[in-house]
Parts: C-alpha cells; sequence; structure tokens
C-alpha cells in the first residue's frame, strides 16, 4: 500500500456475505458467523494500525431477528463470547468500543457483555469501533426524535436550535459523517445503514464475502476511495 494515501476519519463496513461464505464450503451458517467474527477482530486491528479513527460495523440489523431462531440464537450467544472473553487483543491495542442500535430486544446476557466491553475500554483513545447490533437507520431516527421530545418538552431549545449538527449529537453515538462506506458480498444496497451519516460518503462494493475480506482487501478500497473527488455538493 502507498504510504502518501489520504485515510479517511470514519470508515463503515455492512459486514455481508458469512452464512453464504459457510455454504459454499459445505458448513453451517453459524460457522460463517463464527470466521466472519475472527475476520472483524483482524480488520477493525488493522484499520487501527492504520489511523482510521472511527469504524462502525453493521453486524445485525432490526430486521435479522426474522431470521431462523437457531441462526439468531447461535449469533446473540457469540456476541456474548466475544465481548466477554475473545476481544482482549481489541482492549491490548487501544481500540474504544461503543454499541448503536436498540438495546430492548437484546437477551439480558448480550447487554450485559456490550456494557462490560464498553466500560473495559472507555479510557482508550485509539480508533473507537462501534458496533451496530439491533440497528436501523430509520429506527435510530425515530428513536432520536422521541429522545430529543423527551429531554426538552420544557421548551428549552427552539426551531433554530435544530440543525444538522444538532442533529448528529443526538443519534446513538455522536461521531463524525462517514467517509468510507464498504459493502461485501456483492450486494449494491444500504440495507438501513448509518443513512444520516452516509450522505456524502465514498460508497464501495465488493463481491468478496466477508470471512475473505482482508487487509489487502481494505487496500483496494482505500486506493479507490483516494481516486474519488470529493466535492461535498460544490462545484466540478
Amino acid at each position: 500500500m502507498e504510504k502518501d494515501l489520504i485515510i479517511p476519519t470514519h470508515v463503515g463496513i455492512i459486514v455481508d456475505g458469512n452464512g453464504r461464505w459457510a455454504t459454499k464450503r459445505g458448513l453451517s451458517r453459524s460457522m460463517g458467523h463464527r470466521e466472519g467474527a475472527n475476520n472483524l477482530k483482524k480488520i477493525s486491528l488493522y484499520l487501527n494500525k492504520l489511523g482510521v479513527k472511527y469504524l462502525s460495523v453493521y453486524v445485525f440489523s432490526t430486521e435479522n431477528f426474522k431470521r431462523d431462531e437457531k441462526e439468531v440464537n447461535y449469533l446473540m450467544n457469540l456476541f456474548v463470547k466475544m465481548f466477554k472473553s475473545e476481544f482482549q487483543e481489541i482492549m491490548d491495542n487501544n481500540v474504544k468500543v461503543v454499541f448503536s442500535g436498540r438495546r430492548d430486544k437484546l437477551p439480558k446476557d448480550v447487554v450485559e457483555a456490550m456494557d462490560y466491553l464498553k466500560e473495559k475500554t472507555s479510557n482508550n483513545n485509539g480508533c473507537t469501533l462501534n458496533i451496530c447490533i439491533n440497528y436501523g437507520g430509520q429506527s435510530e431516527i425515530v428513536d432520536m426524535t422521541k429522545k430529543v421530545c423527551q429531554l426538552y418538552k420544557d421548551g428549552t431549545i427552539t426551531l433554530d436550535d435544530i440543525d444538522v449538527d444538532f442533529v448528529n449529537k443526538n443519534l446513538y453515538q455522536d461521531l463524525p459523517p462517514l467517509d468510507l462506506l464498504i459493502r461485501t458480498s456483492g450486494e449494491l444496497r444500504l440495507s438501513n445503514f448509518m443513512m444520516f451519516q452516509a450522505s456524502y460518503a465514498e460508497f464501495y462494493f465488493t463481491s468478496t464475502l466477508f470471512p475473505d475480506f482482508t487487509e489487502e482487501e481494505f487496500d483496494k478500497a482505500l486506493e479507490e476511495f483516494n481516486k474519488r473527488d470529493r466535492r461535498f455538493g460544490g462545484k466540478k
């Protein structure tokens, strides 16, 4: 990889293709999720090493609860195992972990594991890893609206106080806008992921299934990102 490439501040990855990766190999979909979890740790550490300040990963959507109950239960148990016992290297490399999404529908042990990992990494100041679980972009806007109505029901804000920065600060996490949004597995859609934050993101779609999305594959996305002319609505 070239040394003078511009490193995006905030990268988003729509983690996709774990099940298909396993099916192609005659394995259960659960084994694909297991391999995807292992790769997520590797990619997170690599981006931290590159100097990416924020990484948001879409690992379980609000709609994913519609999947087969056995697969959902496996994923929930996998989250608990990962967050409580398999993220030591993440902790040791100064990565700070936060979470985005609705907590109410998640099992109690998953929420406890999330809180444990968040607390353990709260003083880290390297890359912030934003793990999106039971997340949906539309739900985030709805929840933001409810939060603002509740917080300011006494009328302490006016219409003039509400702008883009105000909305962003009241989302699940107050993060910079996405610079680069990657989706693996060949699908060409956002699937309800960080739509507000992705307003001016550069999109990169790859047919590579997520367990095979290596450091070298990310480098390809980074090189493509550096070829883009980001004008943010300005003149050509």
